[in-house]
């Protein structure tokens, strides 16, 4: 009977199944691993349990078929805004998205606020937002102690370089970098005192430049002010001689030499055209693409992170260079190596994409449209293993066998 009763047991433990879920027969693209071939994708626990080829749908629990599609690390838009500020004083409109309403349905699984909170209040971003929300909310904390938004970013008092640093230090898991942006003064004080909080915390700086001079450019600021792992947002918009009569500014080209990150940023008003294809002609890719979220831009020409991508795949960007963008690339920008990649045993943040033909129309900021045959659509989403995202029900099961 004892024999008998341990060969029962070996038979039931056996037939368990190795793993909760298999995403089957897609096209996996995981540029840090360097993979770009039609593999299966484990996952158990909340964890990247195996990639490889033809795992044995009998192992999983639950099999996806998603055969003619692409699977990928879960996308990262390191620019967004995310903070709505309650109470008062507020700005008289709030300009910023719920994380988990426009994250999944576009692949992504970290999103990045860019500066919306500043040190004073990020305690309550963090609150009201980050510990609430399903998808990874990190944070580029603002040099103005108010943070964006109320006026105050031409106001040196407000540009506390010890505060930002205090408070980057006492959120080391949360807090990736310092951020400036909008300053119209004279001087240098908003990017001079993101600098020195950055290097106090031993962080990166994102800028979005503002309003050049004959004093405050380009120039000065790729070669006196920016670190390598710096960041200049809103590459493409030409607004500050980055792209002069179709050519790409030298010193753009000799900032990137020097390791500063060129990021998209598309935004409301800072993606053009004119700008941007001459920019890919000349092979300048931005090294991270990122959407610069907020109402305006999410109900305008930007619309979401894929439809971003979707007008770099229409320029001949390859497919594969825009997810290491949108991954790998982003995920060093901010300090964490740990996303971004399908790696095993890493969290099971996966986007499964469709490459959709046809035709399809592409904006910019002013409104000019390009023409387009290829659209990138997000098909389902994995959050920690979980289906965050399924757009045609490829996790469900027909109702007519389900079981109420």
């Amino acid at each position: 009977m004892r024999i008998y009763a341990l060969l029962a047991v070996a038979v039931v433990t056996h037939a368990q199944p190795a793993y909760d879920l298999v995403l089957k027969g897609g096209h996996v693209v995981d540029p840090k691993n360097r993979i770009s071939s039609v593999m299966d994708v484990a996952v158990s626990n909340g964890r990247i349990a195996r990639v490889a080829a033809g795992i044995p749908a009998a192992q999983a629990r639950k099999t996806i078929d998603v055969s003619g599609l692409y699977v990928v690390p879960g996308l990262i838009d390191m620019h967004a805004h995310l903070y709505n500020r309650p109470g008062s004083p507020a700005p008289k409109r709030n300009q910023s998205v719920q994380p988990d309403a426009v994250a999944f349905r576009s692949g992504i699984t970290t999103i990045v606020d860019a500066g919306t909170s500043g040190w004073r209040d990020f305690p309550n971003f963090k609150e009201i937002t980050i510990d609430r929300s399903r998808a990874r909310v990190l944070a580029w904390l603002n040099i103005v102690a108010a943070g964006m938004g109320f006026g105050n970013e031409d106001d040196p008092a407000q540009m506390d370089a010890e505060g930002a640093a205090r408070m980057a230090k006492a959120h080391p898991g949360l807090i990736v970098g310092i951020k400036t942006a909008h300053y119209a003064g004279p001087g240098w004080e908003a990017v001079d005192g993101a600098v020195k909080a950055g290097q106090i915390a031993g962080l990166p700086v994102m800028v979005d430049f503002g309003r050049a001079t004959a004093d405050r450019n380009i120039k000065t600021l790729f070669r006196d002010k920016l670190r390598p792992g710096d960041v200049y947002t809103h590459c493409f918009s030409g607004l500050r001689g980055e792209i002069v009569n179709g050519q790409m500014s030298p010193y753009m080209i000799e900032a990137r030499q020097r390791g500063i990150v060129m990021d998209l940023g598309h935004g409301g008003g800072s993606f053009f055209w004119n700008m941007t294809i001459p920019a890919i002609e000349q092979k300048f890719y931005p090294d991270t693409i990122s959407t610069d979220m907020h109402f305006g831009s999410l109900n305008g020409a930007m619309k979401d992170l894929l439809n971003v991508m979707s007008k770099f795949l229409n320029l001949k960007v390859p497919f594969d260079d825009l997810i290491a963008m949108t991954t790998s690339r982003a995920a060093k920008v901010l300090g964490r190596p740990a996303l971004g990649s399908l790696e095993i045993g890493s969290e099971a943040d996966i986007a499964v994409l469709a490459v959709e033909k046809g035709k399809f129309g592409f904006l910019d900021s002013k409104g000019a449209r390009f023409d387009g045959t290829q659209r990138i659509t997000g098909e389902l989403t994995l959050r920690k293993g979980a289906v965050v995202w399924d757009l045609n029900g490829r996790a469900g099961q027909d109702w007519k066998s389900f079981r109420y």
